[in-house]
């Protein structure tokens, strides 16, 4: 499956870097997957559990308090006030 960096970033500093095959985010306008080759895009995030699926097939839970999503060509960045992984 295709890959793309994803980085999040909090006032703490960046709290996860790496590649990533999809992110499960809940937007404004309601839960979006983002994968590789997504078209480019800014959206808001609200808070909530969100989902990263790493390349090497782990699956990953955090807790997001909000932010902003960018989505790019090659690469992904969310920029949130607080993001903890939870364990599962």
């Amino acid at each position: 499956m295709k890959t793309y960096h994803l980085t999040v970033s909090t006032p703490d500093g960046n709290v996860f870097s790496g590649q990533c095959t999809e992110l499960l985010v809940k937007g404004t306008e309601g839960e979006l997957v983002v994968m590789a080759g997504h078209i480019p895009f800014v959206t808001s995030l609200v808070p909530s559990r969100c989902t990263l699926w790493l390349e090497d097939g782990t699956e990953k839970a955090a807790t997001v308090d909000g932010g902003v999503l960018t989505v790019g060509k090659d690469s992904v960045t969310l920029i949130a006030g607080s993001f903890k992984f939870t364990e599962e």
